[in-house]
């Protein structure tokens, strides 16, 4: 029972991040996190738990949602970044849904590689593993989705 609790209290925060960042919706982000570890500890030994494991059951579970809902998932983070300043919670706020409003205009893929490099401390091998997609591919759509996101938000070097 330990290494399970100890796996989710390692990976909680930032897979919960990846979910928000994909989604852009705190409940749903919520739902997927609690749905994804459920079929993780049903279905796998806990020998088996790995990030890329539980990052690939969360993004297959996402991608179901997302084509439930298309488009239709507003961005409600407000329940996350809590500080108790706030003037900071309003900065962070602000400058989050921003970029989760530029997210929107990036392609499916693109939100997803960078959703999952940016939250998840896993390497570009690793991404390539969980997106099934080679090490050098993954380098270059990042690169790509990064310069394509500094451009949205006005912010282009």
């Amino acid at each position: 029972m330990n290494t399970i609790k100890d796996f989710y209290s390692r990976q909680r925060q930032k897979f919960f991040s990846y979910l928000v960042r994909r989604s852009g919706n705190y409940d749903q982000a919520c739902d997927i996190l609690q749905e994804s570890f459920t079929r993780l500890i049903e279905k796998y030994p806990p020998e088996h738990f790995t990030p890329q494991l539980l990052f690939t059951i969360g993004r297959n579970l996402m991608r179901d949602a997302l084509r439930r809902n298309r488009g239709s998932a507003p961005l409600s983070i407000e329940k996350e970044h809590a500080t108790g300043d706030p003037n900071h919670e309003l900065m962070v706020r602000e400058e989050y849904r921003r970029v989760l409003a530029a997210m929107k205009h990036l392609e499916e893929d693109e939100r997803d590689l960078i959703s999952l490099v940016v939250s998840s401390d896993m390497s570009y091998r690793e991404v390539a593993d969980v997106t099934g997609i080679s090490e050098a591919n993954v380098k270059v759509k990042i690169h790509r989705a990064r310069k394509k996101l500094r451009n949205l938000m006005g912010t282009g070097r």
